[in-house]
């Protein structure tokens, strides 16, 4: 029957050039060689309404797509590449570069889609072909270089009242069965949290935002995976609530709520293992060398922690020695290098910051004795100084920042007490309730700002532009809150011409390091085992970061370990050798 209604139509296919035509369920030409859709549809003719008249056949997919009073078809894949759109969208204003969105977030979307049988792959033997209501060509192609990208596509005004996508989803899901909808206002939301969909590295929220990393750290953009989530936090980067930017024919309830809607701020950790994962499912190539001159070697991550610190500007100086020293600025340990077992996975910003960590314990031991003891010798050369810049001291330092920290934690607190959860787009699942939804939803706005009028409370000030620091100190203050120009001198001696630590001594945080696969820490981080000294800079940097800080505990342990190996191996053995030696006959000998 196919080749009696195909028989008339002699045109190429624009993907193969083939001419082997078939009708799909809804009248439109596709191509049985590449399953590409076209917009031509079969034209029949009719003699009983008007002789010679031709009647376009209308296609079913239309009719689903005004199914569930007004809501279209569509597919979870298609709402989640709808979520990286506006993600990329808004890191391009944020000012990254625009190639990352076409040629490498695009790239690695299909990648995805394909190697999880999603799209871009062949379609089953014996499987029929289904028009998606929501897509105006094939919902299952061959990648092609000359094709359109996804996200370009996605791009076009979503205002018109169909979902502009690319149409290559769903090869696996074509054949559900009409009552997958009563659970879920997509086609295929009951099914994409089977079990066996987390073979496939099922898509998350949170791995929107491993896609976005994975795509910065291609280009090598300036911004580290803390800052990618502190933007997210303070709303810049759409996470939360973001099906509200879905268009209005894509009805979400039921099992779709629970994949899209999320209700806690997406953790370092989990973004961060998602995004290797990611990279090694993708089957990914080794990414762009990170040298010297790029924004995630430590050196230039340590510079601008330590001014967000205010700390001083020489012990730059320090940690490079230390970056150096044990080798962690090298190209090969920074670069990524998906499924390569034997490297260790760099978490940038978090290793830049325990360099900083070790210099400081280097300098200051950290024990909440000695640091206090070179800040009163400083206050007294400070008192007679009057040539140069003043000395460093501690415990200056220590209530200047503990200060400003004590603030900000407690205006980021307070944001987050006051942080609405609900979306403020109401949802509405009938277009009979949409105008009860709508007049309810502004009833209580009105009560809310009523109520807030009446008990004084402050509006909401709108969310500041965006800033790679969060703590800002200037020189040209004259309260002498800024300690970036402060000199070391006196914490250091000379000695045979080189700078040194007048304090020899040195304590580590653990002798010996867990393993990591195993207990999933290097370390273990308690506060009470530890100098409140050390405890406050991790701290410190645990606030800039926004993580745990025993995730910089991890990283300090592991340089240490590092910096001080042949001690640690000298000590060991010769722990071992007096251990033969002696032979105790009883089993009371004290751990290392």
């Amino acid at each position: 029957m196919d080749e009696e209604d195909t028989r008339d139509f002699n045109e190429r296919c624009a993907q193969c050039s083939e001419v082997n035509w078939g009708l799909t369920d809804g009248g439109r030409f596709y191509c049985r060689s590449c399953h590409n859709v076209t917009e031509r549809t079969r034209e029949v003719v009719n003699t009983d309404f008007i002789t010679n008249s031709r009647v376009q056949t209308i296609s079913k997919g239309s009719k689903k797509q005004e199914k569930n009073d007004g809501g279209c078809e569509w597919y979870i894949c298609e709402g989640f590449q709808l979520v990286l759109k506006k993600q990329v969208e808004a890191l391009e204003a944020l000012g990254v570069c625009p190639q990352m969105k076409d040629e490498i977030l695009c790239n690695f979307w299909r990648c995805y889609l394909q190697k999880s049988k999603q799209a871009y792959c062949k379609r089953p033997a014996g499987e029929t072909v289904k028009t998606l209501s929501v897509c105006e060509s094939s919902t299952d192609v061959d990648s092609d270089p000359e094709r359109p990208s996804l996200l370009h596509l996605l791009s076009l005004s979503e205002s018109e009242g169909d979902l502009q996508t690319d149409c290559s989803f769903a090869s696996s899901v074509s054949k559900v069965s009409e009552s997958t909808s009563v659970y879920s206002g997509s086609v295929d939301g009951s099914l994409y949290l089977m079990k066996n969909q987390k073979e496939k590295l099922r898509m998350t929220m949170p791995m929107t935002l491993s896609f976005c990393y994975l795509a910065l750290l291609w280009v090598r953009e300036p911004i580290t995976l803390s800052e990618l989530l502190r933007f997210v936090v303070e709303g810049h980067i759409p996470y939360m609530n973001v099906f509200q930017h879905f268009p209005e024919k894509m009805k979400l309830c039921g099992l779709d709520l629970k994949i899209f809607c999320v209700e806690s701020w997406p953790e370092y950790k989990e973004v961060f293992n998602k995004m290797h994962e990611l990279a090694a499912f993708l089957d990914l190539p080794r990414f762009p060398d990170i040298t010297e001159s790029c924004f995630l070697h430590p050196d230039m991550l340590c510079m601008k922690y330590l001014m967000e610190a205010n700390l001083p500007d020489e012990l730059h100086n320090w940690t490079c020695r230390v970056v150096k020293k044990i080798g962690i600025g090298e190209v090969d340990f920074l670069t990524l290098t998906p499924g390569n077992k034997s490297t260790r996975k760099v978490k940038y910003d978090v290793l830049a910051a325990a360099v900083i960590v070790v210099v400081l314990k280097l300098l200051f031991l950290l024990d909440d004795h000695y640091e206090w003891l070179l800040s009163e010798f400083a206050e007294e050369r400070n008192k007679n100084n009057t040539e140069g810049g003043p000395y460093f001291e501690f415990k200056k330092w220590y209530e200047v920042v503990k200060h400003s920290l004590d603030v900000e934690q407690k205006k980021l607190d307070e944001e987050k007490a006051k942080y609405l959860w609900r979306c403020e787009k109401p949802l509405f699942y009938s277009v009979k309730n949409k105008s009860k939804v709508l007049k309810r939803r502004q009833m209580v706005v009105n009560l809310q700002n009523q109520f807030g009028k009446l008990s004084g409370s402050v509006q909401r000030a709108e969310k500041p532009n965006p800033s790679s620091f969060q703590l800002s100190w200037s020189e040209e203050n004259t309260d002498g809150s800024c300690f970036h120009g402060h000199s070391l001198k006196g914490v250091l001696q000379e000695k045979c011409g080189l700078l040194t630590v007048m304090n020899p001594d040195y304590w580590l945080c653990t002798v010996k390091l867990c393993n990591e696969k195993l207990c999933g820490h290097l370390a273990h981080y308690r506060e009470v085992e530890f100098p409140q000294s050390y405890h406050f800079v991790l701290g410190l940097f645990s606030f800039l970061l926004r993580i745990q800080p025993s995730y910089i505990h991890d990283e300090v342990c592991m340089i240490e370990h590092r910096l001080f190996n042949k001690k640690l191996c000298k000590k060991l053995k010769y722990n071992t050798v007096l251990r033969k030696m002696k032979r105790p006959k009883t089993s009371s000998i004290k751990p290392i």
